[in-house]
Formats: C-alpha cells, sequence, structure tokens
C-alpha cells in the first residue's frame, strides 16, 4: 500500500498546493502577500495530501481486491 499512496500522494500534493495557490492569488487581499504566503500554500498542500492520499490508496485496494 506504501508504493500506491505515494504515487497518489505525489499527484494529490501538486493538485492540493495547486489549489490552495489559486485561492491565494483569487483572493484580492492576499495578492499583496502572495511571495510570501504561496511557498506556505504549496507546503499546506503537500501535507494535507498525506491522508488524502492514504484513504485513497486504502479505498483503490479494497475495490481491486487487494491483489
Amino acid at each position: 500500500m506504501a508504493k500506491l499512496a505515494t504515487v497518489i500522494w505525489i499527484v494529490l500534493g501538486i493538485t492540493f498546493a495547486g489549489a490552495f495557490g489559486t485561492v491565494i492569488l483569487a483572493t484580492p487581499s492576499l495578492v499583496n502577500e502572495a511571495a510570501e504566503l504561496l511557498p506556505w500554500a504549496a507546503l499546506a498542500g503537500f501535507v494535507a495530501a498525506v491522508p488524502a492520499s492514504i484513504v485513497v490508496a486504502r479505498r483503490i485496494l479494497a475495490v481491486s481486491g487487494n491483489r
């Protein structure tokens, strides 16, 4: 499961980081601090993707019959 969760984490981390960055850039009051906030958004995206990737990997293994 660890290999599958790692691959999913890479994909979800990039997706979450992009979504968090988009929120920062789309919020007018945060655009002025974007240079400071975007690295934190990327870090938060990758951290938030860890539990999500574990859940997704477990569901994939459950559906596929745990091969």
